[in-house]
């Protein structure tokens, strides 16, 4: 089973890239050959092609759902169906979860994972504040073992 571990979000915004810096700490752990990461940045429907491919989709995401900051959170997409007008699961302009929903007008429904991350800061700045950097490696822990369980 192909798995995609995405990580999304925008640097520029501090906490708001919490998805990009957890996909390349990711990116060094030795993983399953038919797990992919990547670093999907702000791309929005530019990662169309590879969420029709994938068969498991693991997204990294700050997540606003009102929790302390670096708060951790996992859920399966279904997890949302009553609630997707209400969640904002991401900060982007268009959301992740409307590029996966695209996929599945296009008959392609991978399993979706989310790991998110409550931000504390998604104000101008490169840097993760230090709660949620210092929750970089937890996170990145409960996403391999997630991995490791399902394969």
């Amino acid at each position: 089973m192909k798995t995609v571990v995405l990580g999304v979000g925008n640097v520029l915004l501090r906490d708001e890239g919490v998805g990009v810096h957890a996909v390349k700490m990711l990116a060094t752990c030795e993983l399953p050959k038919d797990v992919e990461v990547i670093d999907g940045g702000t791309s929005g429907f530019d990662l169309i092609d590879v969420i029709c491919e994938a068969e498991r989709l693991m997204v990294i995401d700050a997540v606003r759902a009102g929790g302390e900051p670096g708060t951790i959170y996992h859920f399966e997409l279904q997890d949302l169906e009553g609630s997707l007008s209400s969640f904002k699961a991401s900060f982007h302009e268009i959301g992740i979860i409307d590029v996966i929903r695209a996929a599945e007008l296009l008959g392609k429904k991978p399993r979706v994972e989310i790991f998110g991350v409550e931000p504390k800061s998604v104000e101008v700045g490169m840097e993760l504040s230090e709660e949620i950097a210092n929750k970089i490696p937890h996170l990145v822990n409960k996403v391999v073992s997630r991995i490791m369980e399902c394969n």
